[in-house]
């Protein structure tokens, strides 16, 4: 088990290591990381050599040698080194800004060193260190036991067992495996590839699922990839039929299948959400798992927690109601005392704040503290005073702290409406008791309030939440009185569904009315975690894409559910480590600015999508139609190459696009898309016929001068359908494209452009006036384009009102029999 520390103890407890004799340690065992099969940057970038797609490249360039096309064969080597540098450098860049998304993820671990406490980063951790675990860790390494009750751990993640194992004083706890009740001081025994978890690493393999907007951008690229292989096979076998020669014809087939099929879509997909991922970071929201920003754009409803996201989480102590104690500050004591400031809790925090004279606790001596978790709802501590006589403290939920104590019926009645009277106004309560160390029953002392003011940007987030499309509700533990007043306040509405009104099926059944009452409540109070999956189940049943947020181990279940887990600001390991979004700052703002980033995303992948079906559309319809009508090549080989080289550049750059978000959550409509990008491409089509003609017929140029014609006029209009296929709306409306997309473009224009002018050796010059008449000509081709876009989409949504209508229509006499019956 690598258990390679040496154990140092005095009577004080454990002593910890200095920080020297931590980096003599780290020199000798390693980092507290698990061995990463890393491959070397030169078998990478020779990667993108080997494949079907280089594979046809590499097969029309030894042709091109084979028939001693010198221009074209150099010309097409320099084509398959620019996929595969462009494509490498894509890959490495989004690698890169994973890798530092990571990085800001990265464990902490709070370890005694050179006699304080202090929070370092996991992978810091040597064999020797002193740590401490608390509810919701991440054990960081094997681990003994060295002080403390208990720990409560659950290890299904290393050893499959779905119960958690308690682990006692003298016990070893795994590395990987999280911490589910209990506070413990553990001594390091083994890290990184010498823990349990590092030695069976390797046999584990994390399944990685694919995104409904990957799967649908992959649709694309198979169909695209069949109809341009149909559409050169009809070609092949026509040419052949005439004659053509057929090492010729077979290396223009290859080439023109290489230019029309999405090369550059992978580079193009991980770039974009990379670029998307790094933005989101910027504004405090670090993505998990970059194929859940499509979900996050579709999302329609939020269940958010209520402290620390719509609240401040900044407690401050108000009333103290007194029951047996002699005086407020007896109370508050016995509170304090029953707290530890090392853990910067907010409700320890706001009782230490309450007190006169912190001094006062000086005269105490903690001897045992036991730790608030979930189930028990409490805090106990062991203490000593000066007399040397012992007795415990408790705080908690009133509830709880009640059943616990020694109460009449009256006084359980002047408890109740001291809470309730606390709720009424959107405070907290908070029961105290005391017994002496022997004796059974707890003595209630009082009930303290405290009140969490709402975050002050709160209401103002969940109005522009519902301007997107999104619902915000509200998910608290607190009682029903105080989640009402803090709804209210934040204008959520008032109705509020207690958490014993939701179905808790161990079979995970669902009532017919169930999930409609989930999505008609404003929130949901009295919540315990199992409540919080519950919900996301139920939302899920009617349709909704669900986002729901949370802080604590407990949480996790209900994070993966969720179509979008967000961990809040401040949340524990194994929540950050099941949420897709993790929160950097506090407040709901982050998550609805990441709601608007998502979407712009979206549109960026939805403009890439139409521009490359209606491209290859127009490209592989145009060129084979006019091989078979007219019985020449309407454009050579070597220009086919160039057009790849002046597309791949100004596409790339889509990453960066300034986009609308979208006012409503946005899903893949496949039928919209392909429907818009074939109306594009058939009109490309029918102008470049137009072009070809009246290059033929009205100013009667040869073969060679209309194949520079053709080359220009698809380079000029290719790049203004990048431009058209942006936006839903006229392509010369705001937002106007990023710099750097109109620079690229305009580059990739003006070298065509001087290509077909001058020629440079590698095709026929055309005229100065012809190149005027193909820039006029495509675009005015690209406004009537940009014109039957338009009227499309607007057809398009005129469908979808009215079957949303004949619905609605028929749904009124359905509910009125329903009624009926």
């Amino acid at each position: 088990m690598g258990e390679n520390a040496e154990f140092r103890k005095d009577p004080e407890g454990p002593v910890g290591l200095t920080s020297q004799e931590a980096a003599l340690r780290l020199r000798k065992y390693g980092p507290n990381t698990l061995e990463e099969e890393h491959v070397s940057t030169l078998l990478r970038l020779l990667g993108y050599f080997w494949g079907p797609i280089p594979w046809m490249i590499e097969v029309a360039a030894v042709l091109s040698a084979v028939v001693q096309h010198w221009a074209d064969f150099w010309i097409i080597v320099a084509l398959l080194v620019f996929n595969a540098g462009v494509g490498f450098w894509q890959e490495y860049t989004a690698g890169n800004a994973v890798e530092a998304l990571k990085k800001q993820l990265a464990l902490k671990a709070r370890a005694l060193r050179d006699g304080r406490w202090q929070e370092i980063d996991a992978a810091g951790l040597v064999p020797g260190d002193i740590i401490r675990i608390r509810l919701g860790d991440v054990i960081p390494a094997d681990v003994r036991i060295l002080q403390g009750d208990y720990l409560s751990v659950d290890q299904s993640a290393l050893t499959g067992e779905s119960l958690p194992v308690t682990v006692r004083e003298g016990d070893v706890a795994y590395s990987g495996t999280v911490a589910k009740q209990g506070e413990v001081v553990a001594e390091v025994v083994a890290t990184g590839k010498d823990t349990r978890f590092g030695k069976t690493a390797h046999l584990v393999e994390q399944a990685r699922t694919v995104s409904h907007f990957q799967k649908a951008v992959l649709t694309i690229g198979d169909y695209l990839i069949y109809l341009s292989l149909a559409l050169v096979a009809v070609l092949l076998l026509q040419q052949m039929h005439r004659g053509a020669p057929w090492l010729d014809l077979v290396q223009f087939a290859l080439i023109l299948t290489v230019a029309s099929i999405p090369v550059a879509m992978p580079a193009v997909l991980s770039m974009t959400m990379a670029v998307g991922a790094a933005a989101l970071s910027r504004k405090k929201a670090i993505v998990t798992r970059l194929e859940s920003i499509e979900e996050m754009a579709s999302m329609d409803v939020l269940c958010s927690d209520k402290t620390g996201t719509l609240t401040q989480n900044r407690l401050t102590l108000g009333e103290v109601k007194v029951f047996r104690a002699a005086n407020p500050q007896e109370v508050l004591v016995a509170a304090a005392l029953a707290s530890r400031p090392e853990d910067r809790d907010a409700i320890d925090q706001a009782v230490l704040d309450g007190l006169d004279e912190r001094e006062a606790l000086q005269k105490y001596h903690l001897s045992a503290f036991v730790p608030f978790d979930p189930v028990r709802k409490r805090t106990e501590a062991t203490v000593q005073d000066e007399a040397g006589r012992a007795f415990q403290v408790a705080k908690g939920a009133p509830q709880v702290i009640m059943e616990m104590s020694a109460l009449t019926a009256e006084e359980r009645r002047q408890v109740q409406e001291a809470v309730d009277a606390f709720a009424a106004e959107g405070y907290r309560a908070l029961g105290v008791a005391r017994r002496e160390v022997g004796e059974e029953q707890w003595i209630f002392l009082g009930v303290l309030s405290l009140f969490d003011p709402p975050q002050e940007d709160s209401a103002e987030t969940i109005a522009r939440a519902a301007a997107h499309g999104v619902r915000v509700k509200m998910v608290t533990g607190d009682n029903l009185a105080i989640a009402v007043q803090i709804a209210r306040k934040l204008g959520l509405g008032e109705n509020i569904l207690p958490a014993s009104r939701l179905p808790l099926d161990p079979k995970g059944g669902i009532g017919a009315g169930d999930h409609e009452a989930v999505e008609q409540a404003d929130g949901f109070a009295e919540v315990f975690p199992e409540h919080k999956f519950a919900i996301v189940k139920l939302l899920q049943a009617g349709g909704h894409i669900t986002g729901m947020t949370g802080d604590g181990v407990n949480d996790a279940p209900a994070l993966k559910q969720a179509d979008v887990g967000v961990a809040v600001s401040g949340a524990t390991d194994a929540a950050r480590a099941a949420a897709d979004l993790v929160l950097t700052e506090p407040g709901l703002s982050v998550i609805i600015s990441a709601i608007e980033e998502a979407r712009r995303i979206f549109e960026r992948m939805h403009a890439y999508a139409v521009y490359r079906i209606s491209e290859t559309i127009r490209i592989m319809f145009f060129v084979v139609g006019a091989m078979m009508a007219f019985d020449f090549y309407p454009i050579t080989a070597i220009m086919i190459i160039l057009l790849a080289f002046l597309n791949d550049v100004p596409i790339m750059t889509i990453a960066y696009d300034r986009t609308k978000a979208e006012p409503h959550p946005v899903r893949w409509q496949m039928h919209q898309v392909i429907t818009v990008a074939t109306a594009m491409g058939l009109v490309g089509v029918v102008g470049s016929f137009g072009m070809l003609l009246i290059a033929m017929d009205w100013l009667k140029l040869d073969v060679a001068q209309i194949q520079t014609y053709v080359f220009l006029k698809m380079a000029v209009a290719g790049h203004l359908v990048l431009f058209v296929g942006r936006t839903k709306g006229h392509f010369w409306e705001r937002p106007w494209p990023a710099p750097i997309m109109i620079w690229s473009a305009a580059a990739t224009k003006l070298a065509a452009t001087l290509l077909a002018a001058y020629g440079f050796g590698l095709i026929t010059p055309i005229t100065w006036p012809e190149i005027a008449l193909v820039w006029g000509y495509s675009i005015v081709s690209a406004v009537v384009t940009d014109l039957v876009k338009v009227e499309v989409y607007r057809h398009m949504r005129h469908e979808v009102r009215r079957h949303r209508h004949f619905l609605t229509r028929l749904a009124r006499p359905l509910h009125a029999f329903g009624g009926r019956r």
